[in-house]
């Protein structure tokens, strides 16, 4: 007998209890094995949505095929029960199975025929369109409760949903605790970690120093709730006052003005230590001077202190690294261009496949409808096939609405842009204070490792790219349209970028 496995899924707990049915799916499953001959050697049922990949089920079968030497063979219910979307399709077709939808009598598997494999497309499409769009009209009709006062969600602490009228009501008892809070913190004697405290002591009930920040700053016990980014006027029953609320507001600004100097340390988690690898941290001297210094975390550590307006200027050194002579940028971009033609192109044939495919099947139904006319075919038998015809149609129809307009992006013009900042980065880094030079390094290195000489960066991507395809073309050192000084010979560079070896 060929092994199998069997693999069955509702979206829910309460699908399984309206009638969409483990039970009605295994028994089907294992009658389909019955009768073709095939011994099922585990079952994996899974009690979630395929829209997105991660199912606990689903990732174990995978786990058990990949590793089984004999079993390869699937059986499952239909498409849209195995999955929704496209990373889940990708994992099996890299095992090499034979998938079995019995409900559709489909045999899915590296040798199954053009139409069937076509077929299987259209349905993964279809089904990952019908997720798509029940989200659409979800979080729709989401919206619209907002907009009429209610919040589509948990009700904060204090307040309870009432799932019989589908409306939010105060909470007989957390109620409460909330005007207790509100009232102890409106004296000012308290911070958020004493009001936690004198809260538990009182009621019981134990809430988090952040929890009790949260709740003295939700706008939704005054009647606002925010939504989607949008703030909507609640029709909940109200237990603060405005005036109280403000006041806490008040007190919560007071607690909470900044402790540290006016000067703030640009370059906080941009270096790590070369020694330890520990972070260096900044520090405020004469509430004027900026220094860095290693954590010293793991230890006392050889690293002095660097003045902000030092090392500033050494690690912008890395920066002349990026520079990509004007014609290999126009290369490059022309390439992406043609790459973006092809590939347009592609999609164009396919859609005009697609198209000319549902110009075939609505033929077929228009001569089926005249032979029925005629009386050359019966009428249960044209039933049948207008049934399968009006579902080839409607899959075509949807695997054409798949198809983008256009693409999502310009990728020649993103690169593009990219070369620019990449050629400009150095001299724009020099014309810029301590916060934006080191918001435009963040942009291009993700941290630099610093000892006693040199800083040694980690490009982000494509600029790691840019500074080896630079060195390995030579293109660093020569003159350009900026005029820089010629660089080193070619393998003179150091690994690690320092001041003494740029300028020489």
């Amino acid at each position: 007998m060929t092994p199998a496995v069997l693999y069955a899924r509702v979206s829910s707990r309460e699908q399984q209890q309206e009638g969409y049915s483990i039970e009605a799916q295994v028994k089907l499953l294992r009658s389909y094995a019955a009768k073709s001959g095939m011994e099922i050697v585990h079952e994996f049922i899974d009690i979630e949505s395929a829209k997105a990949a991660g199912r606990k089920a689903f990732g174990e079968m995978l786990s058990f095929l990949r590793h089984s030497r004999n079993c390869s063979t699937v059986l499952v219910e239909k498409t849209d029960r195995l999955s929704r979307n496209f990373e889940d399709e990708v994992s099996l077709n890299r095992l090499d199975l034979e998938i079995h939808f019995v409900k559709t009598g489909t045999v899915l598997s590296k040798n199954a025929r053009a139409q069937t494999k076509f077929m299987h497309g259209i349905e993964l499409v279809s089904s990952k369109y019908y997720s798509d769009n029940l989200r659409e009209e979800v979080m729709k009709g989401m919206h619209e409760k907002a907009a009429q006062g209610i919040l589509p969600a948990k009700a904060p602490f204090g307040y309870r949903n009432n799932k019989a009228n589908r409306t939010i009501e105060a909470h007989p008892e957390n109620s409460v605790i909330v005007k207790r809070l509100f009232a102890l913190y409106t004296s000012g004697a308290h911070t958020l970690s004493t009001l936690a405290k004198t809260i538990h002591r009182e009621t019981g009930k134990k809430l988090s120093k952040n929890g009790v920040h949260l709740i003295l700053q939700n706008y939704f016990y005054v009647g606002l709730m925010t939504w989607g980014g949008k703030q909507y006027p609640g029709t909940h029953e109200l237990f603060i006052t405005p005036q109280t609320f403000n006041e806490v507001q008040a007190v919560l600004a007071g607690h909470n003005r900044p402790k540290y100097a006016k000067r703030e340390i640009a370059l906080r988690g941009l270096m790590n230590c070369a020694y330890d690898g520990c972070m260096l941290t900044g520090d405020v001297q004469k509430e004027k001077y900026v220094y860095y210094r290693c954590t010293g975390h793991r230890g006392k550590c050889d690293l002095p202190r660097f003045r902000e307006e030092d090392i500033i200027n050494r690690l912008g050194e890395p920066l002349k690294n990026l520079q990509v002579p004007t014609e290999i940028v126009s290369q490059i971009v022309d390439r992406l261009r043609d790459d973006q033609r092809r590939a347009r192109g592609k999609v164009s044939q396919e859609r005009t496949f697609l198209e000319s495919r549902l110009t075939s099947i609505r033929n077929r139904m228009d001569k089926a409808y005249s032979d029925k006319l005629d009386g050359k075919i019966a009428e249960d038998f044209w039933e049948r096939l207008m049934t399968e015809w009006r579902m080839e149609e409607q899959q075509v129809k949807m695997a054409i609405q798949g198809f983008t307009s256009g693409e999502t992006g310009d990728r020649a013009l993103d690169a593009q842009k990219i070369f620019e900042l990449a050629n400009s980065a150095y001299y724009l880094y020099v014309s810029r204070n301590p916060v934006e030079k080191a918001k435009l390094l963040r942009m291009v290195v993700s941290n630099f490792s610093v000892d006693a000489v040199n800083v040694c960066p980690t490009y982000r991507k494509p600029f790691d790219m840019i500074v080896k395809r630079a060195q390995k073309e030579e293109w660093s050192g020569r003159e350009d349209s900026n005029l820089r000084p010629p660089g080193p010979e070619p393998g003179a560079l150091p690994d690690c970028a320092t001041p003494r070896n740029l300028l020489r």
